[in-house]
């Protein structure tokens, strides 16, 4: 079964791992409200979202998942103040969203213009859903063996 997850750009800037597609990865999964994210990732792609990746003080409460990772997709929208904000908080504008295939998550993405990088939606499958087969390029990588790109 594939998941949808989403991962803050500031949870991997703060103290994650960089990842990319063939990682396994052992994330705690919180469960969201999807329509919370419809103006960051649009209406259309919102439902698609299972959860969300937290690692910062949720340990007892949330076991971690192990997943492998299928794709990485970077989120950009506009931020804005709304114009009926009594605040200077600056909100997602909704239709902005601008989606980037890439080919690693390292928690910082290449400016684009009028827009702000806002995360990531990956999509994975738990790993006990996998067969055993090779290795992945993961866990190569926490054997100390390189892998070409």
């Amino acid at each position: 079964m594939t998941l949808t997850i989403w991962v803050d750009d500031w949870q991997i800037q703060c103290c994650g791992e960089t990842f990319r597609p063939g990682d396994a990865v052992s994330w705690q999964l919180l469960e969201i409200d999807p329509e919370d994210y419809a103006d960051v990732v649009g209406s259309e792609r919102a439902p698609e979202i299972d959860f969300r990746e937290e690692h910062h003080g949720q340990e007892e409460e949330h076991p971690s998942t192990r997943l492998q990772v299928l794709t990485v997709t970077e989120v950009h929208c506009r931020y804005e103040v709304p114009s009926d904000s009594t605040s200077n908080v600056h909100h997602p504008v909704p239709g902005t969203t601008e989606m980037v295939p890439v080919r690693e998550a390292v928690g910082w993405a290449k400016a684009r213009p009028h827009v702000r990088f806002a995360g990531y939606l990956v999509t994975s499958e738990r790993a006990a859903d996998k067969q055993e087969g090779p290795a992945t390029r993961g866990q190569m990588r926490e054997l100390g063996s390189t892998l070409p790109d």
